[in-house]
């Protein structure tokens, strides 16, 4: 098989394997075992509680044996865990097991990318020319997986319990990992070219640390984990949402399509990933990043004025295609600003930092901090606001109202408070 392809398959599978259960864990959680906003914050924080410490350490040990082989051995374990996922009832439990799970994931995200980027360069090729299009159908599998997912799981469909969703991913976990030892190249520790050793802080990734004292750099970071609270809440609480049947009747196209109509917000993504380069040049770092944090405010808003209606259908595929805006601009202009503003020595590490922040310090606590508020204000009685209400469900909607209102005032705070002047010039020779 064609190196290119392998390369396709492998980004497929990395993110097939999560799509397949992520988007339909709130319905797995409120519906099928009614779970409280509290609990079900605790069990979503997993993705940014493994996101703290995991992928540095498996990337040390990847760096010291052969990656491909950590990979495909993390893969193993993932769909191990998967497994047993279902068995579970209780929630702390289950908070338990999906956190182990996460812990051998989390780390193949990044393994993906170190791999796919040193056999391109083993092959003589440009990752930065040849990586992108190859990195766009691991959008596609998480799409396909959501797609797949929507089938077993309605009653259109096969109508199972979405338990069969973390099935679904361990299959696709147990094929990648196979897919992995036996097609990937193996890629062997080389040795260091110079003769300093790195310390272990080094390492680790801890000198970045250092641009805290930056206060330019030390406000980017804050700001990022504040808004990296409200990158997962739809991912979170969106399928959950579209498929409450107090607002959503079950004959309704929204409850029997709901994750394939959040699948929109993944092809968005790709849409707008080429859409970058032109709002670079035309209006710099801050304001790409500021039209970011109001897209998100906009994404919350227009879930929070749906309804059973026309209307109320348009504004949520409206809301799916302004996630690939709210997504992509942060992330990617983030990145990019961290990449022109730290030392060639520790662009990595700076890299590292940005992603802390953002999927795990804001992630985790976007998410425990967004359950306890459910909790506390918006559910009635210890009854869950999915089972309550007339047919406007008030309660549901209010929270979007909440969420958009926080991504708001991120925004205004953003706008306030970061300085950076823009300057064409940086972003003549772009290309994303």
């Amino acid at each position: 098989m064609n190196i290119k392809y392998r390369l396709i398959l492998m980004n497929f599978l990395q993110f097939f394997v999560w799509g397949a259960w992520m988007m339909t864990l709130a319905s797995y959680g409120f519906k099928e075992k009614n779970w409280d906003g509290a609990e079900f914050g605790w069990v979503f924080s997993t993705m940014g509680f493994a996101s703290l410490v995991m992928p540095t350490l498996f990337g040390i040990i990847a760096d010291k044996w052969k990656a491909n082989y950590v990979y495909a051995l993390l893969h193993l374990f993932f769909g191990v865990t998967m497994c047993f996922i279902p068995l579970i009832d209780n929630p702390m439990p289950f908070f338990w097991m999906l956190l182990l799970a996460m812990s051998f994931y989390m780390p193949t995200i990044g393994l993906n990318n170190a791999i796919g980027f040193n056999i391109l360069k083993n092959e003589g090729k440009d990752p930065t020319k040849f990586f992108p299009p190859i990195r766009v159908w691991g959008t596609v599998g998480f799409i396909v997986a959501m797609w797949l997912t929507n089938l077993f799981t309605k009653e259109w469909g096969f109508g199972f319990s979405i338990k069969v969703s973390f099935i679904i991913a361990a299959v696709g976990a147990f094929f990648l990992s196979a897919f992995s030892f036996i097609f990937l190249p193996t890629l062997e520790k080389k040795e260091e070219l110079s003769a300093e050793k790195k310390t272990l802080s080094e390492k680790l990734g801890l000198q970045a640390f250092v641009l805290f004292k930056q206060k330019k750099m030390a406000i980017f970071f804050i700001f990022s984990m504040l808004l990296g609270g409200a990158l997962q809440l739809t991912n979170a609480y969106g399928d959950a949402f579209l498929q409450d049947a107090n607002i959503f009747p079950e004959s309704s196209i929204v409850f029997n399509f709901s994750t394939i109509i959040l699948s929109i917000s993944q092809i968005s993504e790709t849409l707008f990933i080429l859409a970058i380069p032109f709002f670079m040049k035309r209006f710099g770092i801050k304001k790409v990043m500021l039209i970011s944090m109001l897209s998100w405010a906009i994404r919350f808003a227009l879930f929070g004025l749906s309804g059973n209606s026309v209307t109320g259908f348009i504004l949520i595929v409206t809301s799916c295609i302004v996630y690939g805006m709210a997504f992509d601009f942060f992330n990617i202009s983030g990145a990019l600003f961290v990449q022109k503003n730290t030392d060639s020595k520790i662009q990595s590490s700076a890299q590292g930092v940005f992603m802390l922040m953002t999927n795990g310090i804001g992630a985790v606590l976007g998410n425990v901090i967004a359950g306890q508020i459910i909790a506390k204000w918006f559910e009635k009685d210890g009854v869950r606001i999915w089972n309550i209400g007339d047919s406007s469900n008030p309660d549901f909607i209010n929270i979007w109202f909440v969420f958009a209102a926080y991504s708001l005032v991120v925004a205004v705070l953003f706008a306030i408070f970061f300085r950076h002047k823009h300057d064409p010039k940086e972003f003549e020779n772009y290309q994303h």
